[in-house]
């Protein structure tokens, strides 16, 4: 059986961590299955380093706030020296459908080294996040084509699962800044397969999203500036 590592990035989700932690330990109750469980707890200010320890959460607590790209290259490195097979990239603020792990771990192994859990490719479910941000999600999928020639629905998702070819990878280098549209630009460039799965995601129900509104333009184009020097500079 392969093993199964569950991180979870947080920066001040003590309005969510704990349900989000439990959604898992319930699903392995009622499925039998055995997925692991890793918070890295990003230097919160609020409570969630109190909720982490008083429910006895597996968790790393990093001393400043990393951003989740630190984050999660912190939470690969735990899966590397742990020697997990399998990673899978879990948010903290509910949005996530631990049901969906699933079918990312079966797709991951046939004969892909990173799944990702899309919400574009198939019409599932009421949420879809802001026409401003699916704008720039779809403007950054056609650079990456451009660059590519492969096409990513939803490129700045955060529900992932990686191989442990990819989790040895991403523990020695990890995006700081835009992780999830860079690291998968990067992995196409460098030849690894991706595979995006249909997945239904919730709504936050608390706290503050990492990238508010006013941000999405900004985003976006660093994003692209960022993928055209990758592009020129790293793989010619």
């Amino acid at each position: 059986m392969k093993k199964i590592l569950v991180i979870i990035p947080a920066y001040n989700e003590q309005d969510n961590i704990l349900k989000t932690y439990k959604s898992i330990i319930n699903y392995n109750k009622k499925n039998k299955t055995n997925y692991d469980v890793i918070v890295i707890n990003d230097g919160s200010k609020d409570k969630t380093g109190k909720i982490l320890n008083t429910n006895e959460i597996p968790h790393v607590n990093l001393i400043h706030n990393l951003g989740i790209g630190g984050a999660m290259q912190t939470g690969y490195k735990y899966a590397l020296e742990n020697d997990y097979d399998i990673a899978v990239q879990f948010d903290g603020d509910g949005q996530h459908n631990v049901n969906y792990i699933k079918d990312l771990v079966d797709v991951l192994d046939k004969d892909s080294d990173i799944v990702i859990g899309s919400r574009f490719i198939k019409d599932v479910g009421e949420f879809k996040s802001t026409a401003a941000r699916r704008m720039g999600i779809n403007i950054i999928s056609f650079f990456i084509k451009l660059f590519t020639k492969k096409k990513i629905y939803d490129t700045t998702s955060g529900f992932r699962a990686c191989n442990k070819k990819v989790i040895g990878k991403f523990a020695y280098s990890y995006p700081t800044e835009y992780p999830e549209p860079i690291s998968n630009f990067e992995l196409l460039k460098q030849g690894f397969k991706i595979k995006e799965v249909s997945v239904e995601m919730n709504k936050r129900e608390g706290g503050i999203s990492s990238i508010s509104s006013w941000k999405n333009i900004y985003y976006m184009i660093n994003v692209i500036l960022s993928i055209i020097i990758i592009s020129v500079r790293r793989y010619k």
